[in-house]
């Protein structure tokens, strides 16, 4: 039988209000939050399960939380709430009535897998989830072989990164690790590293060559990439500025870099 809540006082409720507000609630219990029909139905493309999935009738029907949830996932709680408990839990200002309760993915090196000749994106230590959600949204347009984050700095489950990937999170595969692993990861799979860095030893991205295995790694924008990157980096590479100002926002520097070498990689 469907259950029903109707108080914002909720054990539920309140769990998921601390699943959305708090990394260390997300990771000790494994489960964090997804809302938007768009969004759920691309984690479940993306092969994550849903624990529970919570609905508001007055906002979305119910047929459609049935069909979105599908045979495929009969062990799924299905939970009407009313609206003033579906804002109560809604991080979004403009919703569509839905969320889910979904199990973490544990991401490592380990379990990726690549084609022969791939193309990769690192981001090393990225601080705003803003920025982060538009490289996962530019990795998935690009239809990148990975992306992979070194030493994070936030919670990949953090509802701003999921809400500003647009549900991006989900369609990449994503990897997580210290810049010591990524970068013995990469020399033993033997793929470029091509580090964006302000420095006089940087060439212009569009002079190198990205038709062979290809890991384009960007920094922070306060401080850029750490020494080791630029240490054990094929090529320093630097995009070229021609007004005041020495640097783009990192997620527009990827994008630029990203679809240069899907260009060369085509033409080729």
């Amino acid at each position: 039988m469907r259950k029903t809540i109707n108080s914002i006082q909720n054990p539920l409720i309140k769990e998921i209000i601390q699943l959305q507000g708090k990394s260390r609630i997300r990771k000790k219990k494994g489960l964090f939050i997804v809302e938007g029909l768009r969004e759920i139905t691309l984690a479940l493309k993306g092969d994550y399960t849903i624990k529970s999935i919570l609905f508001c009738e007055e906002i979305i029907s119910s047929e459609v939380v049935d069909e979105l949830v599908g045979s495929s996932n009969e062990n799924t709680e299905i939970i009407e709430v009313s609206k003033i408990v579906y804002q109560k839990i809604a991080h979004r200002k403009t919703t569509e009535g839905i969320v889910a309760i979904m199990n973490y993915k544990i991401q490592s090196l380990n379990d990726l897998i690549l084609g022969n000749n791939p193309l990769i994106l690192i981001a090393e230590a990225p601080e705003k989830p803003g920025n982060l959600g538009a490289l996962l949204r530019t990795s998935d347009a690009a239809n990148l072989d990975a992306v992979i984050i070194a030493n994070p700095n936030t919670d990949l489950y953090n509802p701003n990164i999921i809400r500003s990937s647009v549900g991006c999170i989900f369609t990449n595969s994503i990897a997580m690790g210290s810049t010591t692993e990524i970068i013995e990861f990469l020399n033993q799979k033997n793929i470029k590293i091509y580090a964006a860095a302000l420095s006089d030893q940087s060439q212009d991205y569009i002079e190198i060559d990205y038709k062979t295995p290809s890991a384009i790694v960007v920094g922070t924008e306060a401080t850029g990439l750490s020494e080791d990157w630029l240490t054990h980096a094929t090529k320093r590479i630097i995009i070229p500025m021609e007004g005041e100002i020495d640097s783009l926002n990192v997620s527009v520097s990827a994008a630029i870099v990203i679809f240069e070498a899907k260009r060369q990689r085509k033409t080729n």
